[in-house]
């Protein structure tokens, strides 16, 4: 967990700073403050927060209620605070509201969370000045089919999901790809989620002679049926997907098993110097801290070089790399990320981490 004692410190001397003088360039950080959603909000605050401090910057924090209809609210104290970019955004419900209001002021928006892609098609139709480091809809599914084309094609593939509706559309993007390139799995089936054993289903994977399953569920389904081929000695490669992301429990997950996931970016040797620099102020750097923190500096310098150029702020988000603790980031034309955020990942017993990375 998050080291609520260090963000408590971290945030009372970023208050003390922003009411004492205005610096550099003048951030907002959008995120909630209270109510269910507070430790992802102070995730986010952490994080932002740390950099704008570091880089002498002016932080400007707004609550965010994640309600129907709160965004314009939201952006009237951003505009009112003269802020010049904006970070955060945990909820779509905000940037409903938020975005119109937002152009109108010029002030770019950057989530760290929300995915939609109803919102962004709105912003692009609207010219609305929003910015993604979230992964878009289907990115996941585009992971998927990368890692299965490269390293499963030669082998007998089984393609399972649990029913829902996530787990559905996600196996039948990855099976729609799969057969598009010519590879036709041998075994595809839906389960019943949320059992206590899988044997019979392990053989019937065993019995359709498939060795590399992807399995469209959540991380303790796949715990038992990872553990329930290992019991009858049933040699399966398995594969999940962002879901997997979970706690490990009630049953631990063998190690071996794979999944496409957004990263721990604590874990990437790029983030190892960011990260132990966190821990030495008492923040652990999980969730959005890391993701919050690349964005308030990717805010920072875009604004810095759009000033130093005499262009506007959109264009300069548009036309650069930035190098951060989570990797490069640079934004497509429709403000997504050009690169896909998802990974390969392997668990160890204590975390998922690349495949060959070192077990911290």
């Amino acid at each position: 967990m998050i080291y609520m004692r260090g963000i408590a410190a971290v945030l009372m001397l970023l208050g003390a700073a922003a009411q004492g003088y205005a610096a550099g360039v003048t951030i907002g950080v959008v995120a909630p403050q209270n109510g269910p959603l507070a430790l992802l909000g102070a995730q986010i605050a952490a994080g932002a927060g740390f950099e704008i401090q570091q880089s002498g910057n002016t932080l400007v924090a707004v609550n965010e209620t994640c309600e129907d209809n709160s965004g314009a609210a939201v952006a009237d104290v951003l505009v009112a605070a003269k802020v010049q970019i904006a970070v955060g955004f945990l909820c779509s419900e905000t940037l409903e509201g938020a975005l119109p209001k937002l152009k109108d002021a010029h002030i770019p928006a950057i989530t760290v969370s929300v995915r939609s892609r109803i919102l962004m098609e709105d912003a692009l139709k609207n010219g609305w000045p929003f910015f993604r480091m979230a992964p878009a809809d289907g990115a996941e599914a585009a992971k998927i089919n990368e890692v299965i084309l490269n390293d499963w094609a030669a082998d007998p593939i089984a393609l399972i999901e649990d029913g829902t509706i996530h787990g559905r559309e996600l196996t039948e993007a990855v099976r729609n790809t799969l057969e598009q390139n010519g590879l036709k799995p041998v075994f595809t089936d839906n389960y019943r989620p949320g059992q206590e054993q899988q044997i019979a289903l392990v053989r019937r994977l065993k019995r359709a002679g498939a060795t590399r399953v992807f399995v469209g569920g959540d991380r303790n389904d796949l715990a038992v049926i990872a553990r329930d081929a290992k019991a009858e000695n049933i040699p399966l490669s398995i594969l999940g997907g962002d879901a997997m992301r979970a706690a490990d429990q009630p049953l631990p997950l063998e190690p071996g098993v794979r999944a496409v996931a957004l990263p721990e970016y604590a874990v990437l040797p790029e983030a190892a110097a960011t990260a132990e620099t966190l821990r030495a102020k008492g923040i652990e750097p999980e969730g959005y801290v890391l993701p919050s923190l690349a964005a308030a500096l990717i805010a920072g310098q875009a604004a810095e070089a759009a000033a130093a150029a005499g262009k506007p702020l959109q264009e300069t988000l548009l036309g650069a790399t930035f190098q951060t603790p989570v990797g490069a980031v640079a934004f497509t034309g429709t403000r997504e990320l050009s690169q896909n955020p998802y990974r390969l990942l392997e668990w160890r017993g204590n975390g998922f981490f690349p495949p060959g990375a070192p077990t911290q």
